[in-house]
């Protein structure tokens, strides 16, 4: 992890005032976001250092900010992405806790400098496991039974902050998604055909998304993680039941559909879900849900998943596309024939035919593949 020797004084005073001064630090291999982790080690002891500086990124959604201010503010207003603050991940993590979910404990935190310490979650991540031949069902029943509980639960309003003071749980609302897909046409479309987007395949895009969006019903909003698959999912041995899968990853946490996470897992951008566990796991979770509340609209939510799965494959399609383009992050691209491969899929169901009739006109099956790089 490179850092400014400013940034760097103010990271090793943190760790002296939380105690753990004199530690081993050992940096992890950083992701596609503009967090560094290093993970402290004194003896047998160890615990996970965040760093998220606060001018990394542009800003947050203010609560109660209108869609002109979002628009203002740009994409992470717009997406209600956390920004450039850690508050957000100490307190969905702090909530999670308190469901009796396995996410990590904020053990020191420095919120007005971007430094969190917190529980080492270990280096069993599940997509880890299942490379080196662990059997990925049983992890994915756990993975399901987490959310089957989470959703149980109507999201909050507001988060407390462990030390004081709270966030707003914003919805994940239609300009937040609309804002998302949109990076396929910003980003994508340009770098696979070498041309922009006519004004009017943007606004049929527009008005597709618009319409399709406008048939989500959400009753009852739970707790969206946003970014629920087997890179950010750990497999904690010495704990039972839903608590053996440790939580990573979540400060990006809106209030939303149901179905969200169980698609950003059982249709992961970084590896293979084979069709038939995808369904095997949903109808996991229809059926825990069933057993929970005898009121849960299996129809509705089924066509929440495809909506929801269509729209979040779409708008990764445009951020594989950004992190080559912008970021310098070309290995992203190796994914985006495995995202086309989901779309294709959940494009065809029968009430996503106005967007379906968008991309088979507009981007042709030649630019779905590996974009060059």
């Amino acid at each position: 992890m490179t850092q400014a020797p400013a940034r760097r004084s103010i990271m090793m005073a943190f760790i002296d005032q939380a105690g753990w001064g004199g530690a081993e630090l050992r940096p992890l291999a950083g992701d596609a976001s503009s967090r560094g982790y290093v993970r402290l080690v004194r003896g047998a002891h160890t615990a996970m250092l965040m760093d998220q500086p606060r001018g990394a990124e542009m800003a947050a959604c203010p609560p109660g900010a209108s869609e002109s201010d979002r628009r203002k503010l740009g994409y992470n207003a717009m997406a209600r992405l956390a920004g450039p603050d850690c508050r957000p991940f100490a307190a969905v993590s702090h909530f999670l806790r308190s469901q009796g979910l396995s996410a990590p404990d904020t053990i020191a935190h420095d919120y007005a400098n971007g430094f969190l310490l917190i529980e080492d979650l270990g280096d069993g991540r599940f997509a880890d496991l299942i490379m080196s031949g662990q059997n990925e069902r049983p992890l994915y029943e756990t993975a399901i039974d987490v959310l089957a509980g989470l959703h149980s639960v109507r999201a909050p309003e507001v988060l407390p902050v462990p030390g004081g003071g709270d966030v707003a749980l914003l919805p994940y609302d239609t300009l937040a998604m609309e804002s998302e897909v949109h990076l396929l046409t910003e980003w994508f479309y340009p770098a696979a055909t070498g041309r922009t987007l006519a004004n009017d395949a943007q606004l049929a895009f527009s008005d597709a998304w618009r319409s399709a969006l406008g048939q989500l019903e959400i009753s009852e909003p739970v707790v969206v993680l946003r970014d629920y698959h087997a890179e950010n999912l750990m497999w904690l041995e010495g704990r039972a039941g839903a608590s053996r899968a440790g939580l990573l990853d979540f400060q990006d946490a809106l209030a939303g559909s149901p179905a969200y996470d169980l698609i950003s897992l059982t249709e992961d951008a970084r590896r293979d879900v084979s069709a038939e566990l995808g369904d095997a796991m949903t109808d996991r979770y229809v059926e825990h849900r069933r057993s929970l509340n005898s009121q849960f609209d299996e129809e509705a939510f089924r066509f929440a998943a495809a909506l929801l799965a269509t729209q979040r494959n779409t708008k990764i399609v445009g951020i594989f596309a950004r992190l080559w383009k912008r970021d310098g992050k070309p290995r992203y691209t190796q994914f985006l024939p495995r995202m086309w491969g989901y779309l294709e899929r959940d494009l065809s169901h029968p009430a996503l035919g106005d967007l379906k009739g968008w991309f088979d006109k507009y981007i042709q099956r030649e630019y779905r593949g590996t974009l060059g790089n």
